[in-house]
């Protein structure tokens, strides 16, 4: 499934109780970031359908705020992922499940930078969730 994802997806609202990114008119919504489900670790986890999207007609299926920021750590794309948790995310209640699904990338070879970025983001309670599990 083709779903809206990345910073784009950061700025659309979704269903969770998060913040997303605030920078919707600084975005390019010729240019959309557009990825397949099929193609990801994650599959359809987070993509939630029929949402407009700003400059274009019709709705998209479109990445939650988790998903958009784990897709920008599956490729890898730390600076647009900054502030993950508190800038985007913005609530611990979703802390675990976030972990859980990153840890999902441990096989992924820039493992070692994702792992780093999280102790970054999430400090002791990353290290403390990677201890036990």
């Amino acid at each position: 499934m083709v779903y809206l994802t990345g910073k784009h997806a950061l700025n659309i609202v979704c269903s969770l109780d998060t913040c997303g990114d605030w920078h919707q008119p600084a975005l390019r919504w010729v240019d959309l970031t557009l990825r397949d489900s099929g193609d990801s670790i994650f599959g359809e986890y987070g993509i939630e359908y029929n949402k407009k999207i700003p400059n274009h007609t019709g709705t998209f299926n479109a990445a939650n705020h988790i998903r958009a920021l784990l897709d920008l750590l599956e490729a890898g794309n730390f600076a647009a992922a900054q502030g993950m948790k508190d800038d985007f995310i913005c609530n611990d209640k979703y802390d675990l499940e976030v972990f859980e699904q990153v840890s999902r990338l441990e096989n992924v070879g820039h493992w070692n930078s994702i792992d780093r970025f999280m102790g970054k983001e999430y400090f002791c309670k990353w290290l403390d969730y990677r201890k036990g599990h």
